[in-house]
């Protein structure tokens, strides 16, 4: 599943802010929705559809590939994880703090920025135009272990 979330407390965090939201939005804390979203607040990898199938299903054999599309797709609704990469090969994240994402254009691998550099103010900028709920900055181009 990849490198796990930083700490047990961080996890415990964002599981807290799953099940908050879920019942705001009137959705039952399912152990599917549970373990669907827990496959990719745990992971740094940025996990495929795919991915989350594979690590849920360990768990619960009964998901559907279908099952996970749409939970993924109600989770992102919820502004708990958001979609990174390119449409032939999405990835999510849960990993909500302000970063950045590196996409290598060749493998499709995504990498997280985290910099104190500074950054443009994009939601003082986009205010002009309305309110902005998140900001998704992605950059793209050639990892260095596809360049080599």
């Amino acid at each position: 599943m990849g490198m796990l979330a930083s700490t047990k407390k961080e996890l415990n965090k964002r599981l807290d802010a799953f099940e908050n939201a879920c019942r705001a939005s009137g959705l039952r804390v399912t152990s599917q929705r549970r373990e669907i979203f827990k496959a990719v607040a745990a992971s740094h990898a940025h996990p495929s559809a795919e991915t989350v199938l594979c690590t849920v299903r360990k768990k619960m054999n009964n998901v559907s590939l279908d099952t996970v599309y749409r939970t993924l797709a109600s989770l992102e609704k919820m502004n708990l994880l958001i979609r990174v990469g390119t449409p032939e090969k999405e990835h999510f994240d849960g990993d909500l703090r302000p970063h950045a994402h590196f996409i290598c254009s060749q493998c499709g691998e995504v990498y997280d920025i985290f910099s104190t550099a500074e950054l443009p103010d994009w939601k003082t900028a986009a205010s002009a135009c309305g309110d902005v709920t998140h900001v998704n900055v992605q950059l793209k181009g050639i990892c260095k272990r596809c360049r080599h």
